[in-house]
């Protein structure tokens, strides 16, 4: 299970990260968003230490929602060096997320 970030461990976690993270904007009853999750959880277990994947939960932290203007979900965002670097919105595939996490 990715881990969860929230308006409290988000900046030393991602902002902070020496690695890339990939940070999923999602909500519990978002239906696009539970079949993406899968996607994600793969996406964990290849990281390998190359890269960090979390969720963030739009209902529960909406500081962070308006921090990145989240307006549709599942957002994929990938922060490097404290900064977003890329964004996907939608549920896409494991070959988009990887290219996203590669060639950033």
């Amino acid at each position: 299970m990715p881990q969860i970030y929230t308006q409290y461990n988000f900046d030393m976690e991602v902002l902070q990260s020496k690695i890339p993270v990939l940070v999923d904007f999602w909500a519990e009853w978002c239906t696009p968003c539970h079949r993406f999750t899968p996607i994600i959880e793969k996406m964990e277990k290849m990281a390998a230490g190359e890269y960090k994947v979390g969720c963030v939960d739009v209902d529960k932290e909406q500081k962070l929602v308006e921090r990145y203007n989240i307006t549709i979900i599942p957002t994929i965002i990938v922060f490097k060096n404290g900064q977003s670097t890329a964004q996907l919105v939608g549920a896409v595939s494991e070959e988009d997320l990887r290219h996203m996490m590669m060639n950033d």
